[in-house]
């Protein structure tokens, strides 16, 4: 029973004063009035709780607007892109309706059900986030994959610039590799111009420093003067950007009739991208569209030298074995290399240029300079024949 029904029966069944059971339940004398004037008037529907809601709202929006913006939502999120209260706030003001600010459009869609509030999170000012000052001063590239309607499995390269957000690059391959990566970062860099640096992930189609050598990619981003860099092994964090952007597209990808060629599956990519770079207002970025903010500053160029780029030079790390050879693969072929069987276990570095073959140990000693004969499997050391190893030389006279 509530405490208006229990005054009530308190001064009318019991006759007890307004003063004694305002102080035994700690309300004024005056509200004990008002509930038994209330019920006298009323009965027992008079004093029954009342909502403390206001009767009016003259500052509401309007029904009609509310419907607006549930329509764009419905139409944003059934394309497969971004449907959040400030890009609906954007595409309301695109055709010419003067939108509610984007808190209001929050509660708009909170009240008719379509988003859920999520628990307090960390505040944004408490992240450690690294971002590009200028345009072309870094672009991010991963690969991601993604499934045909046939359940063929195809491989997507991007190429992000870090600053605006802009995607330079989203090409389908069926398998992604390093000359393939390499002629889609030509082409973006003929469409947007070269990227003063990249920052990629350890993948094989991008780095070969684990395996002692360099890939296609490495060595035109060192032709260019392009500083390379790379995520530390396991921390997709450090290429962030890029790997969120794989979730955005995929969301997309996911809204869209599943694509039955790589061929399909590009143009809906593109369709995307074009949305994407001109028209979606990113929150990053000040809620603009990334070519705006990728044309609204001076782009970055590279400070590093150019260095030419050589034909047939390479460089191998290896170790001579306990035989005092290393190998070398020329044409197809492997070759055997003698460098001596006192240097096993070495490590060394073989500069390979053409043919000519000069092996230096991590000192910088050289240890072996000879041109390769593209005929022979093994080259011996070149050294006069010894005694067998542990056998001691016989004195003669």
């Amino acid at each position: 029973m509530d405490l208006a029904r229990y005054v009530v029966e308190a001064v009318i069944r019991e006759g007890r004063s307004y003063r004694e059971v305002a102080r035994s339940h700690g309300v004024s004398k005056s509200w004990v009035g008002k509930v038994l004037a209330r019920y006298r008037e009323g009965g027992e529907e008079a004093i029954r709780p009342r909502s403390k809601a206001p009767h009016r709202k003259p500052h509401r929006t309007p029904a009609e607007l509310e419907d607006r913006i549930v329509k764009v939502r419905k139409r944003l999120t059934k394309q497969g892109f971004d449907a959040g209260a400030a890009t609906i706030h954007y595409h309301l003001a695109q055709e010419g309706i003067a939108p509610p600010s984007v808190s209001t459009i929050w509660r708009i869609l909170r009240r008719r059900g379509f988003v859920t509030p999520q628990p307090h999170k960390r505040p944004r000012s408490s992240w450690i986030r690294f971002e590009a000052k200028l345009p072309n001063e870094c672009w991010q590239s991963d690969v991601t994959t993604w499934k045909l309607s046939g359940g063929r499995e195809v491989e997507i390269v991007n190429f992000l610039d870090d600053h605006s957000r802009l995607v330079t690059a989203s090409r389908v391959v069926p398998v992604a590799t390093a000359t393939g990566v390499l002629a889609i970062f030509r082409a973006a860099l003929e469409r947007w111009g070269p990227p003063a640096g990249v920052l990629t992930d350890n993948g094989c189609v991008y780095t070969a420093w684990h395996r002692g050598g360099a890939t296609a990619m490495e060595i035109e981003l060192l032709h260019l003067g392009i500083e390379f860099r790379h995520s530390r092994p396991y921390h997709p964090q450090t290429c962030g950007k890029v790997e969120r952007f794989h979730q955005t597209l995929k969301r997309y990808l996911a809204a869209q009739r599943p694509a039955r060629t790589v061929k399909e599956l590009q143009r809906q990519i593109d369709r995307f991208i074009s949305y994407y770079n001109e028209v979606r207002p990113h929150r990053a970025i000040g809620r603009k569209p990334p070519l705006a903010a990728f044309d609204a500053r001076d782009k970055a160029r590279s400070s590093r030298p150019v260095i030419e780029r050589l034909q047939n030079v390479r460089v191998r790390q290896d170790r001579i074995d306990k035989g005092g050879t290393v190998t070398l693969r020329h044409a197809g072929r492997l070759h055997h290399i003698g460098v001596g069987r006192d240097h096993g276990g070495k490590r060394v570095s073989m500069l390979v240029a053409g043919l000519d073959v000069r092996i230096i140990t991590r000192d910088g000693e050289l240890l072996r300079s000879l041109t390769l004969d593209p005929e022979r499997t093994y080259h011996g050391t070149g050294r006069p024949p010894g005694p067998p190893k542990g056998r001691p030389l016989r004195k003669t006279g």
